[in-house]
């Protein structure tokens, strides 16, 4: 009974790697033997230009954020748009405001010189997108890799799968469940929000219409971005330390200086208000959890094995 049990076992196994069903799985050392020196060309493409802009981390963390919500982390975000569908790039979430795709160009370039056909564009934005909180003073983790390029991009589910800052927190919530994240992980997510910055047209109705937000830093934000007017002036998402990844976008919430309406919603009274606090005055904890909150988004939906194609240019299929 035994021996055939287990070549059932096997031939089971066989049947699903034969039919498509096995999922292939991501890997840390996936480059390791096909281009050792991947990962350290990322790294050093990544410093060089967050040293050159400091701004410029929290755009490719952005972006990578922005490619993983839309049918997974497969690199769509990075596609201009064809005689075959409209990209990612004009939706709501994105347009005029993801920006970095000329980093990933120019880290694409990089690596193909030295690895050409064998590094995913959706795997160089999840790694520059660790490498990028790494050099603002964040945590690292350790990146699954072996995910392949999309052929294709979905405007319409840019439009709606991706958070918008005019959000409560129950619809907060009820995004990221959609895609498979705990309120906890949300919180913790939502912390990207401690580097970057904002434009006017995001928070507006804040800083001139609601009431749980600081009298005078809704006053300081209002010669900057007016009633009407300067929709691409740019704020900072966290009032003290932009450029430096810390636990400071907590302390903002609990002080009622939350730039957008999503981040606030996270401390107004509600579900999450003590999880805020706790990270508020626990940098290890809100560090730790945002670090393993981004190994699982890294984890969505990767394309693998036979699916998709490594690009040889970010913004075209091959």
């Amino acid at each position: 009974m035994a021996s055939s049990s287990s070549s059932f076992r096997i031939t089971l196994s066989v049947f699903l790697v034969l039919f498509g069903m096995a999922s292939a799985q991501l890997s840390s050392t996936y480059y390791n033997t096909s281009c050792p020196n991947a990962l350290s060309t990322i790294k050093s493409a990544v410093n060089s230009a967050v040293s050159n802009e400091r701004r410029m981390g929290a755009s490719l963390l952005r972006l990578h954020f922005h490619d993983c919500f839309v049918n997974g982390c497969d690199g769509s975000i990075l596609l201009d748009d064809n005689s075959t569908f409209t990209g990612e790039k004009t939706a709501k979430p994105n347009n005029n405001s993801v920006r970095g795709f000329d980093v990933i160009d120019t880290i694409k370039s990089k690596v193909e010189s030295i690895c050409p056909g064998v590094v995913s564009c959706a795997d160089i934005v999840a790694v520059a997108a660790r490498d990028s909180v790494y050099a603002l003073g964040g945590p690292s983790w350790t990146v699954q890799l072996g995910r392949r390029d999309s052929t294709t991009a979905s405007l319409s589910t840019a439009n709606t799968d991706i958070p918008a800052p005019t959000l409560n927190l129950s619809g907060l919530i009820t995004a990221f469940s959609n895609k498979g994240f705990t309120t906890k992980e949300m919180v913790a997510l939502s912390g990207s929000h401690t580097i970057g910055q904002a434009r006017c047209t995001n928070f507006r109705a804040r800083i001139y219409n609601e009431s749980n937000i600081d009298t005078s830093f809704a006053s300081s934000l209002k010669s900057n971005c007016t009633s009407t007017g300067n929709d691409d002036n740019l704020s900072p998402l966290d009032t003290t330390s932009p450029t430096s990844f810390d636990n400071a976008y907590y302390k903002d919430l609990v002080s009622k200086k939350g730039l957008l309406h999503s981040d606030q919603q996270l401390y107004s009274g509600g579900s999450t208000d003590s999880q805020v606090t706790n990270y508020s005055t626990s940098s290890s904890t809100f560090l730790s959890d945002f670090a393993n909150a981004m190994v699982k988004m890294g984890n969505l939906s990767p394309l693998t094995g036979t699916n998709g194609q490594i690009r040889t240019n970010c913004r075209k299929t091959n």
